[in-house]
């Protein structure tokens, strides 16, 4: 009996690292969110950051400790749409989208129209690929552009605009925030595949041209952090199509000509 009740306890509680560090990610947003409605969008988008950070690493840790469970993978994929899907569209609201109200197209409502839009496709990314994991096929490459490549994007784009010395009222910058906020919920819910890099193998031994590699990288990103970290993520999110179109190419390239 009383060991019974001991295995039910221990079914009770949670694992704690993992979730420490998933709850990392929605304190990521939650900074974001109160950085953005007070003005300073280099800290909001530092905020995305590091949400992106703990989320890489919670799914990793637990990994490595053995410390899956159903709790951590909804709390996780709650904290994601907290962090990737309401704080970014809310700091790229507050940044320019907002603006869109001064003028009069559809009664000056493009602006939150567009938020939205890329809140609700970052939603239903998320339960798609809750679905596919469920039925055991999120492995491989992502079908469609992940929540935090999204949020990086988003991010990415006020963090670079804001340290440029750019305002978010500018017409040029309130156009392609649109474009980029609109573009990055759309890939979101996309068939295109993006590279997971789950074959990368942290805890492994690796060559040494690997470490070579990472230090450069870091260095690159020291340079310019904020419009290093842009490009990245807008690189990652046209890597997509750009694949598709080179696939489609190719298959018409090697598929012969029917005959007459």
């Amino acid at each position: 009996m009383d060991e019974q009740g001991a295995s039910k306890k221990r079914r009770r509680g949670i694992y704690l690292l993992p979730n420490l560090f998933t709850t990392g990610t929605l304190f990521g947003g939650f900074y974001a969110i109160i950085s953005a409605m007070d003005g300073h969008f280099s800290a909001a988008a530092a905020g995305i950051l590091a949400a992106m950070i703990a989320d890489g690493l919670d799914g990793r840790i637990a990994r490595l400790t053995n410390t899956f469970s159903d709790f951590g993978k909804e709390y996780d994929s709650l904290c994601d749409m907290g962090a990737f899907g309401f704080a970014a569209s809310i700091v790229i609201y507050a940044f320019s989208l907002n603006h869109f109200a001064e003028v009069h197209w559809l009664g000056g409502k493009v602006g939150w129209a567009v938020a939205f839009l890329y809140a609700a496709c970052a939603a239903l990314r998320l339960a798609r690929f809750n679905v596919l994991a469920s039925r055991g096929g999120a492995s491989g490459d992502f079908f469609g552009l992940p929540s935090p490549a999204a949020a990086g994007l988003v991010g990415g784009y006020v963090w670079a605009a804001n340290e440029s010395g750019l305002s978010g009222d500018n017409w040029v910058v309130m156009l392609l925030a649109a474009v980029v906020t609109a573009g990055a919920g759309i890939l979101m819910v996309s068939n295109f595949r993006f590279a997971a890099f789950k074959t990368v193998k942290i805890e492994g031994r690796v060559p040494f041209r690997y470490i070579v590699v990472m230090v450069g990288l870091l260095a690159l990103f020291a340079m310019d952090p904020p419009h290093i970290f842009f490009l990245t993520f807008l690189i990652y999110a046209l890597s997509g199509p750009v694949l598709a179109l080179w696939r489609r190419y190719k298959n018409r390239k090697t598929t012969p000509a029917p005959q007459a």
